[in-house]
């Protein structure tokens, strides 16, 4: 039976079309706004979607063109509206809509084309996943930015912080549209001038560059001679510092040429509250690649993925991110990732437990009141560890108003460092 997602803003559409497609025996969903239509396609791909264009929080056509950008558009949709335009259409359809039809619709135009986008061949091939799909993170949006302008006035960029399939999802965002692309570390022979012809204009790729062996190390000396004159931009991703690599008896020029011009990711540390729905798009983007199972998260697993220490782990907090969610999908017994299936899979839980119970055992020996200061102390400063230094969260998450909570702090010495902007960002 397939599924089809009703989008609009207007109840007594919303009810009549459910009714019309109920009664053809399809499996209808409805959504009164983008943000819910959002919500239900980061957790499950509908064989259709109905999309109206006029509604009050995002648009028709804005949610259409930011599905597109993400690689989420792999489903047809017929956009909708009562103020439709050839234009409108027309921008519409190329963009990736199947069909627009205009309100009020008539029952046989709907239903008609409701059954052609069904039995439409196959949805176009899904791009792949590029840092545009997490624009609605300022934090990476701003790196996007900064990796594109750093790219432009260079053939070979340095990749820190993420490697593997995240490193992946930087350098494409780098790629132009129909460029070629060449994998280093795929290729278990010498490289040649020939197919780096092939390649010209478009990007070569490291994913790890503690992963090259000797033959593609030799290969990645040998394309970086050749990347001005073919066009070509080098990205190399790496989660150790170069250094190391020239004490196993790597090239210095080469560590020297790659290191040049270099890009961080930004650690996931202090945007805790956004990693729910970054976890969502990386699971989406591996059932839809065919990677894992079917999966959906529940509300307690991301909320579970959301309290992680992310502190801890920021030197690779991205890839830890990506292979935790893979890891997730692919051992989680049910269609739906519970908060379970987190706590048993993330690396931190058994350190963290084993830390606190050795922090805690000597506070049995004080007094009540040293003890309790110091517990205090402690407390105090794992939640603003956990908060990044947001003063705002830990006052709601201690119950404390926020000029008592500097008074406490001040009491116990606690050292707030440097503290982010209060907004809650």
């Amino acid at each position: 039976m397939a599924i089809i997602l009703v989008v609009d803003d207007e109840v007594g559409i919303r009810e009549l079309l459910s009714e019309i497609l109920i009664d053809e025996g399809y499996d209808v969903r409805l959504a009164e706004n983008a943000e819910a239509a959002r919500r239900y396609r980061n957790e499950q791909r509908p064989d259709l979607v109905l999309l109206d264009i006029w509604m009050p929080d995002t648009d028709g056509i804005s949610l259409l063109k930011e599905w597109h950008a993400a690689g989420h558009l792999n489903m047809p949709v017929i956009m909708m509206s009562g103020h439709g335009t050839i234009d409108t259409a027309v921008d519409a359809t190329r963009i990736g809509a199947f069909d627009f039809l205009e309100k009020p619709i008539a029952l046989q135009k709907l239903l008609g084309s409701v059954q052609k986008a069904l039995k439409h061949d196959k949805p176009p091939a899904r791009p792949p996943l590029t840092l545009d799909a997490f624009a609605r993170s300022a934090f990476v949006k701003e790196f996007k930015r900064r990796l594109e302008q750093a790219a432009a006035k260079t053939s070979a960029l340095l990749l820190r912080g993420a490697t593997g399939g995240m490193a992946e999802i930087c350098a494409r965002t780098l790629q132009p549209p129909r460029a070629a692309w060449l994998d280093l570390s795929s290729l278990s022979s010498a490289l040649t001038q020939e197919m780096l012809e092939k390649t010209a204009g478009g990007v070569l790729f490291v994913p790890d560059l503690a992963a090259l062996g000797k033959m593609q190390q030799l290969n990645l000396s040998f394309a970086i001679n050749y990347l001005e004159r073919l066009n070509l931009l080098l990205i190399v991703a790496t989660a150790k510092p170069l250094a190391s690599f020239a004490e196993i008896g790597w090239d210095n020029k080469l560590l020297a040429r790659l290191g040049e011009v270099w890009a961080a990711l930004p650690t996931l540390s202090g945007h805790s509250d956004e990693v729910p729905e970054i976890a969502s798009l990386l699971l989406t983007n591996f059932v839809e690649r065919g990677e894992v199972p079917p999966r959906r998260f529940a509300s307690s697993a991301l909320n579970a993925l959301r309290n992680l220490p992310w502190k801890q782990a920021a030197e690779n907090s991205w890839g830890d991110l990506y292979a935790l969610v893979k890891n997730l999908a692919l051992t989680a017994l049910d269609e739906e990732i519970s908060a379970e299936d987190v706590l048993r899979v993330a690396p931190h839980e058994a350190g963290e437990e084993n830390e606190a119970a050795s922090l805690l055992t000597p506070l049995f020996d004080q007094p009540l009141r040293e003890a309790r200061d110091a517990f205090e102390k402690l407390y105090f400063e794992h939640h603003l560890r956990r908060e990044g230094g947001n003063m705002t969260r830990l006052a709601e998450r201690s119950g404390l108003e926020r000029t008592h909570l500097y008074r406490k702090l001040k009491q116990l010495d606690v050292r707030l460092g440097k503290r982010q902007d209060d907004s809650g960002a």
